[in-house]
């Protein structure tokens, strides 16, 4: 395998806190993004099955719910 050594201080290796911070971020976004879209799809399939919606109309409730969650996230 390859020399990996580190001068180690008393702080430990050497950090990119930059990139922390940028994985963080896009971690969070991802995350955000995810339950949004995760529940505007169970929405849309309870107006599609349960409230006799139909294909089109659960479609253009998750169509409309993810339109409202850009404009307000």
């Amino acid at each position: 395998m390859a020399d990996q050594t580190y001068e180690l201080n008393e702080d430990g290796a050497p950090m990119d806190y930059p990139e922390h911070e940028q994985t963080y971020s896009m971690f969070l976004l991802l995350t955000k993004w995810g339950i949004l879209f995760n529940v505007a799809l169970l929405l849309a399939m309870a107006v599609g099955f349960f409230m006799g919606g139909g294909l089109i109309g659960g479609t253009l409730v998750f169509i409309v719910l993810m339109i409202v969650a850009k404009i307000l996230a």
